[in-house]
């Protein structure tokens, strides 16, 4: 009988989420933290059934995340909006319950592991204040970025956290690029710098300068979300390396500083709403929504994307740029697209492709994103 595998190998972060991806959704980096592959074999009619299934995962979650992000920051209500900073903080504490009943589920409800993992071992534990401090402003950029700029704006922008990935991987691991991922940048900054073209607006000239400094505001959240998640996700691998931790231990430790982080950055720039409205002031149905979809989408992330290839996740990328442009354009009517910007999205889509294109390993040791 034919059989396939399939195996999780190593990779550095989209969140992105902050990826993750961001960017990135984080995971990704945290499930090739491990330098063992684990082999799962299953049928062929299985494998194209599993396959078809993290496809649709993974653009579900990429995309429905981006979207209700960008509604909830535009929808209009009576009373004070919901802090970014609050939704964080709450986001966090959700992924570090779900992981902590996750680890005792594995280990028959006892806590030796936790205690063995995070408490016995500080020192280590302390190693991932760095990355969680840096997801945690990632999220927050992302907020930022999706208050300002349209889904499929957004979404296009963020892939330059391939590039960002790149850089430090080369820099921080001495990773080498073959021909085809140095084409897919060229092509990812050309697409990046054609969908940022600024076009002409109608309306008066102080709306056209109100919009022009928020798309401004947003770009530069992007950017900067970019660059920390490209850095977190290599550091993260490198500290990483050679470990055999669980997953979702090494997410309750991520969540553990990433709420401290999030609680004292609340206090500092929201402190005032939060004493005069309350944490959870503004929090409604889609607001929730957006805290499960980041706390667990990511974790659901984690799970599917062992079965999917680095084409398969092209696909996934592809397909939320194009919902997202088609949402934001049908239903959300908060972006008109131009040709400049379908060109930009094409070499952006292709670029997504090249860089996962798969090198001999007699040219080095490509990098995956």
């Amino acid at each position: 009988m034919l059989q396939s595998s399939f195996h999780v190998r190593q990779k550095s972060e989209e969140c992105p989420s902050s990826s993750l991806q961001d960017t990135i959704v984080r995971l990704t980096p945290q499930l090739s933290a491990g330098t063992e592959s684990s082999t799962m074999v299953v049928s062929p009619p299985h494998s194209v059934r599993l396959k078809y299934l993290s496809l649709g995962v993974l653009v579900l979650q990429t995309t429905s995340l981006v979207l209700t992000m960008r509604y909830s920051r535009t929808l209009k209500e009576d009373g004070p909006r919901y802090l970014a900073s609050s939704a964080v903080v709450s986001a966090e504490l959700l992924k570090i319950l779900v992981c902590t009943l996750l680890v005792f589920k594995e280990n028959n409800f006892s806590v030796r592991l936790l205690k063995e993992e995070i408490v016995n071992k500080p020192v280590e534990t302390m190693k991932l204040a760095i990355p969680a401090g840096i997801y945690t402003l990632q999220n927050n950029l992302l907020y930022v970025a999706l208050s300002n700029l349209d889904a499929a704006t957004y979404q296009v922008t963020y892939q330059l956290k391939i590039l960002t990935t790149a850089l430090f991987s080369i820099s921080m691991l001495g990773k080498r690029l073959g021909f085809y991922q140095w084409l897919s940048l060229l092509f990812l900054m050309a697409g990046v710098t054609l969908v940022q073209w600024p076009t002409k607006s109608e309306g008066d000239t102080e709306q056209k300068i109100l919009s022009a400094g928020s798309r401004f505001v947003g770009l530069m959240a992007v950017l900067m979300a970019c660059v920390s998640s490209g850095f977190a996700g290599v550091y993260f691998e490198k500290i990483l390396k050679g470990t055999k931790q669980s997953v979702w231990v090494r997410n309750i430790q991520l969540g553990l500083f990433s709420f401290v982080f999030g609680l004292v950055g609340m206090i500092v720039y929201d402190g005032q709403m939060v004493r005069e409205f309350g944490m959870f002031q503004g929090y409604n149905t889609v607001t929730c929504t957006v805290i499960a979809l980041q706390a667990l989408g990511g974790l659901v992330v984690a799970v599917v994307i062992k079965y999917a290839d680095n084409i398969l996740k092209g696909f996934a990328a592809s397909l939320s740029i194009i919902m997202s442009s088609l949402i934001s354009y049908f239903l959300l009517e908060d972006f008109n697209p131009t040709c400049v910007f379908f060109l930009g999205a094409v070499l952006v889509i292709a670029a997504t492709f090249l860089y996962s294109k798969e090198r001999k390993p007699a040219s080095g040791s490509a990098i995956k994103v």
